[in-house]
């Protein structure tokens, strides 16, 4: 439980450091990050899994880098449905997606 709990507030710091930094990419407070970081991990969860198997033969083509279009495409979604966070464009939603994967990395790596 303890460890779900830091792994919820490391997406939620991640997240207001992406969003200071991207520019399309913007989340209304810390409250809105936790309930960003809840829906994305829910999206990431379900259609996430379908999306990554569909795209499998694309992603070993590209040698993974096709991660990064379908967690775009995640963050977009995930900002349709998130009060407080929104994504305004493609390019901030692929930059964000890249950022957020590196920032989220660095704080895991740094807290455990």
């Amino acid at each position: 439980m303890k460890w779900l709990l830091l792994r919820w507030l490391i997406d939620a710091v991640s997240l207001l450091v992406v969003a200071n930094v991207v520019p399309d990419f913007r989340v209304n407070g810390f409250f809105a990050a936790m309930i960003a970081a809840v829906v994305i991990g829910f999206i990431n969860a379900t259609f996430g899994v379908v999306l990554r198997f569909l795209a499998f033969p694309i992603t070993f083509l590209t040698l993974g880098l096709f991660l990064f279009v379908i967690n775009a495409i995640l963050l977009k979604l995930a900002a349709v449905v998130s009060p407080g966070f929104e994504v305004k464009s493609w390019k901030g939603a692929f930059i964000g997606a890249v950022l957020l994967a590196i920032v989220s990395t660095i704080l895991n790596w740094l807290l455990h």
